[in-house]
């Protein structure tokens, strides 16, 4: 019985090292799970926050991140080279439904990822946005807002994450050209 339970675990750090490998970036413990158990049911969510550590402790992910900022993880060279030495132990079925998924998801994760934000309400009565993009060792770009009212500090709040990459486009763009 224990052969067994070995072997499923050998399964499941394939399956994680190959989530990161097609991912291609730096995923948070949230998206980790959220990709992996209830939005595709690779893994139990058990079994995904036990492998995470295991998986760091034998070299194959590293934490990367700054410190006021969400822990990501990142494939190392070491279990870059674990996954194309065993990932054929992974069903080709699980291989097919994450690169679909992948390719079809992938950009949605990476912006909740990268893209934060946070709104309060000011002294005065203004509220103050605060917009993100990160990278992985600091931020690409931060903004802050002031304005007059919640409402459009909310609608700001709630559209960041879809337009962030089109701000940084056009503020990158004007100040370059």
């Amino acid at each position: 019985m224990q052969m067994q339970v070995q072997g499923e675990m050998s399964v499941n750090k394939m399956i994680l090292l190959f989530v990161f490998d097609k991912m291609e970036s730096a995923l948070s413990e949230r998206t980790i799970v959220e990709m992996c158990t209830s939005g595709n049911n690779w893994l139990n969510y058990m079994d995904c926050m036990d492998l995470l550590p295991r998986l760091i402790d034998d070299g194959f992910l590293c934490k990367i991140s700054s410190p006021d900022e969400e822990p990501l993880y990142t494939l190392t060279s070491d279990g870059r080279e674990s996954l194309s030495n065993f990932y054929i132990i992974i069903p080709k079925s699980i291989r097919d439904d994450i690169s679909t998924f992948v390719k079809n998801n992938s950009g949605k994760f990476r912006n909740r990822q990268e893209c934060k934000a946070d709104y309060y309400q000011n002294v005065d009565g203004t509220y103050t946005v605060y917009l993100k993009i990160l990278a992985p060792v600091q931020p690409m770009l931060e903004l802050k807002f002031v304005l007059p009212d919640k409402k459009t500090a909310q609608t700001i709040y709630k559209t960041w994450e879809n337009k962030a990459s089109d701000l940084y486009s056009a503020i990158y763009e004007t100040l370059v050209d």
